[in-house]
This record gives C-alpha cells, sequence and structure tokens, in this order.
C-alpha cells in the first residue's frame, strides 16, 4: 500500500456495562461492540488485515489499516482481543500504567493476558499528562518510566508509544526516540507511507458516530481532508487558549449539547 491508514480506538461499549468514564467528551471516543464488530468484518471481507504498528513498518507488510487502542481499558481484553484473534487480526493496545487497576480498565495480570495472546503493547505514558506541558524531567518520567513498567508487566520489549490528546511536539518525538522506542502515534489525521516519520505517525480516530459509509471512506483514507480542517481549527484554538482553558471549554460546549438532547 502506498499510504496505510492508522485506526485509534478507546474503549468499547458492552451492553449494560458502565463505561470507564461518563464525561462528554470521553463518551463520544467510545464504540458500542456490535459497531465495532461491523467495521472489523468489513476489512476481512475486503480481503485485508488488521496490523499493529510494528508489521505496518516493514517493507513487506500485507495490505490492511493498523489498529490501535488508546488507554487499556479491559474491554480491549474481554472484547476486541478475542474479536482480533478470530479474524486472524493483530493490533497495538497503547496502556496508560496508572488507569491500570482501576474500575473499567485491565490489571496488571490482565495485561500481561492480553500481550500472551500475541498482541502488541504499546505505551500511552505513565499518567496521561499533555505530554507537552511538561518540563522536560517530567516528560521523561511519562514517557521512559512507562516503558520500563510496561515491560517489567508483559516481560517483552515495548517499542511504540502514543501520545495522551495527541499532544505532540519535537521534544516529545526525541525524548521517546532516546528512550528506545521505534515510533510516536499521534491523533494527526493522516494515512502514513513509508516515507513518513516513525516519530510523527497520524491516526484516525474512529467515533461513536461513525457510520460503516464513514469508516469505510476511512480506512480507504477518503475525504481525510476534512478531517484535517477541523484539526486544524482545534489546534489554533488550544494555541489561544492553551489546554486546560480549552478542556473546559469544549466540556461546557458537549455538557450543553448533551442536556439539550
Amino acid at each position: 500500500m502506498s499510504e496505510r491508514v492508522y485506526l485509534m480506538y478507546h474503549e468499547l461499549e458492552l451492553p449494560n456495562r458502565p463505561l470507564c468514564q461518563d464525561e462528554p467528551g470521553y463518551v463520544r471516543y467510545i464504540v458500542p461492540i456490535g459497531n465495532f464488530r461491523q467495521q472489523m468484518q468489513f476489512i476481512k471481507d475486503s480481503g485485508l488485515r488488521g496490523l499493529n504498528v510494528s508489521e505496518a513498518r516493514e517493507a513487506d507488510a500485507p495490505d490492511g489499516p493498523v489498529i490501535t487502542f488508546d488507554d487499556g481499558c479491559e474491554t480491549d481484553l474481554i472484547s476486541a482481543a478475542p474479536l482480533l484473534r478470530e479474524l486472524g487480526f493483530n493490533a497495538t493496545f497503547f496502556v496508560t500504567v496508572s488507569f491500570l487497576e482501576q474500575r473499567g480498565y485491565m490489571t496488571r495480570p490482565q495485561l500481561r493476558s492480553l500481550s500472551d495472546l500475541g498482541l502488541e503493547i504499546g505505551s500511552h505514558s505513565l499518567t496521561h499528562p499533555y505530554l507537552t506541558d511538561l518540563p522536560q524531567d517530567k516528560l521523561d518520567q511519562e514517557i521512559i518510566r512507562s516503558k520500563h513498567e510496561l515491560e517489567h508487566i508483559t516481560g517483552r520489549e515495548v517499542f511504540h508509544f502514543s501520545c495522551p490528546g495527541g499532544r505532540w511536539d519535537e521534544r516529545v518525538a526525541e525524548t521517546a526516540r532516546r528512550a528506545g522506542y521505534r515510533s510516536v502515534s499521534t491523533s494527526r489525521t493522516a494515512a502514513n507511507s513509508s516515507s513518513t516519520c516513525n516519530f510523527s505517525l497520524g491516526r484516525v480516530a474512529i467515533m461513536r458516530e461513525t457510520n460503516l459509509d464513514t469508516f469505510v471512506d476511512h480506512t480507504k483514507g477518503h475525504g481525510l481532508w476534512k478531517l484535517r480542517l477541523k484539526d486544524s481549527a482545534r489546534a489554533s484554538v488550544k494555541r489561544v487558549f492553551g489546554n486546560a482553558l480549552y478542556d473546559r471549554i469544549r466540556a461546557g460546549i458537549l455538557a450543553s449539547a448533551r442536556d439539550k438532547r
């Protein structure tokens, strides 16, 4: 493939199971299990294969999108993993270390079980801060220590990192490179080619509202320019207001929209 789409998931919603969080900004990223199953089946029926990040960066990688999950929710193991293995897919699960053992997230033994299934584990930081706001010593802790913690739990090397909230800059890339990672995934909407920098990989977020037709377009890389325009507008607002104020404004807007339904 000349360009490959990296799909970004978070928690999967199961019937009668509470979500890890109920904040509107979080819920909009939650995909119902039925939607996820339908999306993965489309990939399979198209003669493609879901890949992990390591596979995708190899020269002879098969055709298909990269499947990634952020945070380390328990549904990674109990819902996503069985379906992925059934279809012969792989994926990279980016785990936030401090979330482990919290309600709705994996325990350490569960994370080891996920890794033992042959699915790839990456780091999503130690405590899920906005990395671009951190001084260098804190940035080192989030990127380097999280790698060591996950390697201790799984007994396997961790080679890939994803940025909490998509906050990325050159310091993040250089710190990850120095720590021994082989890639950094962002939340920048873009397909990746062989010439894309491994330490600034784009991903396409699959949202609660993403229907199958839109998902099909995403996996083909169609219409991503529309999402990039929205990304650019949000980035401009973040630069003006800063991360903390931007989050408060967004939370207020989303809560108001929910209340009006």
